[in-house]
C-alpha cells in the first residue's frame, strides 16, 4: 500500500510524504505505482524548478518528501493541492492501494 501524508499550516498544504508501494502489480511492472512516483516527481520539481521555491526534498528508498523551507505561497500550495487531489482521485478506483491522511502544524 502506498501512504501519502500531506502537512498543512494555517490551512495551506506546505508538503508532503508519499511512501511504499501499492502492491497493485509486479515491482516494476505497478502501472499505479508509476502513475504516483511521476505525479510526486512532477510536483517536487515544479516547486523547485519552476517555481524556484525552497524546499527540503528527500528520497529515501520507496519514500519521497518535500516539505517548503518558507511559509507556503498560493502557486506552490496550490501545486500540492493538485497532487493530493490526483491521489484522491486514483484511491476513487483503487481503495486498498492508496492511503492518504493530512496532518496541521
Amino acid at each position: 500500500m502506498t501512504k501519502a501524508t500531506f502537512f498543512s499550516k494555517s490551512g495551506k498544504l506546505y508538503g508532503f510524504s508519499v511512501s511504499g508501494h501499492t502492491g497493485y502489480g509486479v515491482a516494476g511492472r505497478d502501472i499505479l505505482c508509476a502513475a504516483i512516483s511521476s505525479a510526486v516527481q512532477m510536483t517536487a520539481n515544479g516547486i523547485t524548478e519552476i517555481l524556484k521555491k525552497e524546499a527540503k526534498v528527500e528520497a529515501r528508498g520507496a519514500t519521497v518528501t518535500l516539505q517548503l523551507e518558507n511559509d507556503p505561497d498560493e502557486m506552490s500550495s496550490a501545486m500540492i493541492e493538485a497532487l493530493k487531489l490526483h491521489l484522491e482521485v486514483l484511491r476513487e478506483d483503487h481503495p486498498k492501494n492508496i492511503q492518504i491522511s493530512c496532518t496541521e502544524v
